[in-house]
């Protein structure tokens, strides 16, 4: 079940991320069949569903790591369809408590070619605070990753993913490992980035609880996708209550 799209049906003058009947194979296994969403610039997204339903591997093939058929597109204000710039924030990585290797550290692994016994040049460790900055983090930068909280590290590895800015952020299960006064501070922080960027956001979740605040968009997957619309649409369907054998989870 679709309900109607208020934010903006036609994408007249605005940027959107479409796909149109995309279905995934693994092997001779149906993954993902006709999936059909279009994400408007500055929504969050979120995509709920139970363990298997496919959540994950449809960020993969947005992300470009699965084959698929179908027709995968964005469109830019006032451009042609290219390829996005697209920031990813993968589930939470375990890093042992031991491991020396630094905030500081993982930054210049992934944006410096100087080795990181070497320790962050000056103009880097300048970007690397305003990466910070944008999560509110820079009190982070020399703190080992292993001794991180759940929620410290989902801010580092945002961090990360906001530079280059992209056009689309795509985070697969943010609020797992992160308690309840963190979730809503990375909510809040996501909420924030979406707003001065004017990003999509587009993110799996198994916590209902955030979503009538922060979600502009709720789909709801099980090998394809069997309902959409505003949280409250979605929450109170006659399929979300098919899919977990719950009413209304807000």
């Amino acid at each position: 079940m679709s309900f109607p799209d208020h934010n903006n049906s036609s994408c007249s003058g605005s940027c959107c991320l479409r796909l149109e009947n995309v279905s995934v194979r693994i092997g001779s296994d149906l993954i993902l069949q006709d999936v059909n969403l279009h994400v408007h610039c500055g929504q969050m997204v979120a995509l709920i569903g139970p363990n298997g339903a496919g959540k994950s591997t449809l960020l993969k093939t947005i992300l470009g790591e699965r084959e698929y058929q179908g027709k995968i597109c964005f469109a830019e204000a006032g451009a042609k369809v290219h390829k996005p710039r697209i920031g990813y924030v993968p589930q939470s990585p375990a890093f042992d408590p031991s491991d020396p290797v630094s905030v500081s550290d993982l930054f210049a692994c992934c944006m410096s070619k100087r080795p990181a016994f070497l320790g962050l040049s000056k103009s880097m460790k300048k970007t690397v605070l305003q990466c910070l900055d944008r999560v509110h983090a820079t009190d982070l930068i020399d703190k080992r990753i292993g001794t991180l909280s759940g929620g410290e590290l989902q801010r580092v590895l945002l961090a990360l993913a906001l530079e280059p800015m992209p056009n689309i952020l795509i985070l697969d299960e943010p609020l797992s490992g992160v308690d309840v006064e963190g979730m809503e501070t990375l909510m809040d922080m996501l909420d924030e980035i979406r707003k001065t960027y004017d990003l999509s956001i587009l993110m799996t979740t198994h916590d209902f609880s955030m979503l009538p605040r922060y979600a502009d968009q709720v789909v709801l997957v099980d090998r394809g996708i069997v309902c959409k619309g505003t949280p409250e649409q979605v929450l109170d369907s006659t399929e979300f209550n098919r899919v977990f054998h719950m009413k209304g989870a807000r």
